[in-house]
């Protein structure tokens, strides 16, 4: 584990900080989430811990520290991490059309202006590899408006732990057409999942393998996979949803009488036995794992005596990627944080400007959450590292995103 410190001598109030623990225990006490736990790292140090609530109502054990969480999205960071490690090493650079490695996507069309059926495309140019990653590529996930999305939720096409090969689901991604021309705007998606595909391709492993082996096990982060980790399943914790209906679909307001419906048992979930690698959010783990990621990242590449990128291209990853801020791109998918004034590098979101995002922080902050309402930030400017877990889906369901982040820095006094 990263090492504690005194949080008063690390610029930290510690009365201030309980105003966070008494947040936590409010979310867990008015049933928004069965349990959660938080870590705040500063100068590298913890600073903050708690863990409240319960991981499995039913068997009433505890969410603790240790528990084992689905990460979902917060993946993808990490999947952008090897992309780079392989860029690095010169075997392709980001503008590679993906049809480089997946010929499937050669001859891409996209949907017309107006289109009101999934037929009606013209032809387009391929994605390249940063617009993957980016999510500028026309690719979508079936959660989102419009037409492709509903061709992907017809199609199943969702990178579920328990829907087969990582190279057949992106062979059917390929077999429809893009929601708009690559570059012309930006729509969340299922970009880094082909990514994880075009790892696999380039290294010769599954990412499984890959991440396993150039990025987790280096790390230190050995309860961290796309399935629960053998000897961990006695801490792997409960899904719950507050909606009547799918508990991933990001823009029902369907909401059931109770607000922590279970969705996705311990003993009974896909996660436990992986067969889908999914780069975009396949991942489960501890919250002390991600934060060795976290801090990786904040450090510039290297924890410890463990290298796995440069300075410089941490810094790359970590900037803005797009002309302008997220709104700019005209973006139709579902958003969960504000889009005005925060830009987007690779894997993850980076704030611009503070007062336009309405949210406290850094110019320079980079952060990415997971479905299942869990959420990490770096700070370069104030060296913070934080990482919050639960396991409540959809994400949407409450702002705790901005509130955890003037909680933080409200406590900050130094």
């Amino acid at each position: 584990m990263i090492a504690t410190a005194d949080p008063h001598r690390l610029g930290f109030d510690p009365d201030r900080l309980d105003h966070i623990r008494s947040w936590m225990n409010a979310l867990v006490a008015d049933r928004k989430y069965a349990g959660t736990s938080l870590l705040i790292a500063r100068q590298g140090n913890i600073v903050f811990e708690h863990a409240n609530g319960l991981r499995d109502i039913a068997a009433d054990a505890p969410f603790e520290r240790t528990t084992v969480a689905r990460i979902y999205s917060m993946t993808k960071p990490i999947t952008t991490v090897a992309l780079m490690m392989l860029a690095e090493r010169g075997l392709f650079h980001l503008d590679a059309p993906v049809s480089e490695f997946i010929p499937e996507f050669s001859d891409c069309r996209a949907l017309i202006p107006g289109a009101g059926s999934i037929d009606q495309t013209e032809p387009c140019a391929t994605p390249t590899l940063h617009q993957l990653a980016t999510h500028t590529s026309g690719l979508s996930y079936p959660f989102n408006p419009g037409i492709l999305p509903q061709a992907m939720d017809a199609d199943d096409i969702v990178f579920k732990p328990n829907q087969g090969l990582l190279a057949d689901m992106a062979s059917a991604v390929a077999a429809l057409p893009l929601a708009f021309h690559p570059g012309h705007r930006w729509e969340y998606s299922v970009g880094i999942d082909i990514l994880g595909r075009v790892i696999e391709v380039v290294s010769g492993r599954s990412l499984n393998d890959f991440l396993r082996q150039e990025i987790l096990d280096p790390l230190g982060m050995n309860e961290t996979g796309f399935s629960v980790i053998d000897g961990t399943q006695d801490r792997f914790a409960a899904l719950y949803t507050p909606l009547a209906g799918d508990a991933f679909d990001l823009n029902s307001a369907e909401t059931g009488g109770d607000t922590l419906r279970l969705t996705d048992t311990p003993d009974g979930s896909p996660f436990l036995n992986a067969s889908m690698y999914s780069g975009g959010g396949g991942l489960v783990g501890t919250i002390d794992d991600y934060m060795r990621f976290a801090e990786m990242l904040r450090r510039g590449g290297a924890l410890g005596d463990v290298r796995l990128l440069s300075p410089r291209t941490v810094r790359f990853m970590m900037s803005n990627h797009l002309g302008g801020d997220i709104a700019s791109m005209g973006p139709q998918s579902f958003a969960e944080q504000p889009m005005d004034g925060m830009g987007f590098g690779l894997g993850g979101a980076v704030v611009l400007d503070p007062g336009r995002a309405r949210s406290i922080g850094s110019v320079g902050d980079f952060s990415w959450g997971g479905m299942a309402s869990t959420f990490f930030w770096i700070d370069p400017v104030e060296e913070l590292s934080v990482v919050f877990f639960t396991q409540l889906s959809p994400s949407s369901s409450y702002p705790t995103r901005p509130q955890l982040k003037a909680l933080v820095h409200g406590a900050l006094l130094a």
